[in-house]
């Protein structure tokens, strides 16, 4: 909607009248209702709220806060999503660099965004430069082949520093890169007390330095990131990191995997947990990070195992069988 005075534009723009009352709004603190009458997509863009202590007033909400609510549904339509966080980006940018101290209490620094490979690889090789102690890491079934020789090299040479200092690196994967020949060769180069393990499925993209700054993706295609420092976000990170990290596999260093004494392998078991749920061939497939092929010869094996003929009755015999209650 736009009032008489108020400049048609798109959903995802705010007008040049708004953006000079929002700096006006951080730079002063505060501002009355009725300043803002002629600019409603101020408030439509939740830039501004009423003041806890004197509702006739509005105070500015962080800009980094902002953005990061505007980017949250950006996994939805990845296409558009993609246009819209460039240019939020753009018109955040110069915003995020004002003094924050008169921004609403509790919005301070928790979180910025990285825009771009390049931005975001050094923002983690300065977190890793000053880091000491460890590293936390989750690496999804995202083919290596799509990274470029020279920042897999790039990412070595930091994580070998960091490791001569002293550190540790934990780092998680998708069983389906137990046997990848980089992630093998990564191990075999790297000198100090580097761990690996994996689990048949893991988060998207996690790293966590410290237990005092974290990473991770901001949209589909990981050209977005956030750096986060809020201690209590990091923290709950970290312990959610320490949890999966107990229930892996060792990878690195070498230790055998564990046993399948009934002759349903863990893989398997992670299928029958899909298929009780009723997840398709192609959505297994993804969340285990199999081709739909190898999935599908999962779900054959498991069929034969357990004397089925047809899909409904697997989801029968599973269930009755007590497989998914046994510990793998």
């Amino acid at each position: 909607m736009a009032s008489a005075t108020h400049p048609e534009h798109d959903a995802d723009e705010l007008c040049s009248g708004a953006a000079a009352l929002y700096e006006r709004a951080l730079r002063e603190g505060r501002l009355r209702p009725e300043d803002v009458d002629a600019t409603p997509c101020l408030v439509g863009f939740g830039l501004l709220r009423p003041s806890v202590d004197d509702p006739n007033r509005l105070e500015p909400v962080a800009p980094v806060v902002a953005l990061h609510r505007l980017l949250s549904t950006s996994e939805e339509r990845v296409a558009r999503e993609r246009r819209r966080g460039a240019r939020l980006a753009d018109l955040f940018e110069p915003l995020m660099r004002l003094d924050g101290r008169r921004t609403a209490a509790g919005d301070s620094s928790v979180a910025a965004v990285l825009d771009g490979s390049d931005r975001i690889g050094r923002a983690i090789t300065q977190a890793l430069a000053e880091g000491r102690e460890e590293l936390l890491a989750i690496q999804p079934h995202i083919s290596h082949t799509q990274t470029p020789l020279a920042i897999r090299a790039d990412a070595l040479v930091r994580d070998q520093d960091f490791l001569d200092r002293g550190g540790r690196i934990r780092t998680l994967y998708q069983h389906t890169l137990r046997h990848a020949p980089s992630v093998l060769a990564r191990y075999e180069r790297l000198r100090g007390d580097a761990q690996a393990r994996t689990l048949d499925e893991i988060t998207d993209r996690l790293l966590v330095v410290d237990r005092t700054v974290a990473f991770i993706p901001a949209n589909a295609d990981r050209t977005l990131a956030l750096e986060i420092r809020h201690p209590v976000i990091v923290a709950f990170l970290a312990t959610a990191f320490d949890r999966l990290w107990r229930l892996a596999v060792p990878m690195h260093p070498q230790a055998a995997e564990p046993v399948a004494p009934d002759g349903i392998t863990p893989r398997q078991r992670a299928i029958a947990t899909l298929l009780v749920e009723g997840h398709t061939d192609a959505v297994i497939a993804d969340r285990l990070g199999l081709n739909i092929r190898t999935a599908r010869v999962h779900i054959a094996k498991l069929a034969a195992t357990l004397g089925s003929d047809s899909r409904a009755q697997l989801g029968y015999l599973i269930a009755r069988s007590g497989i998914l209650d046994r510990e793998e």
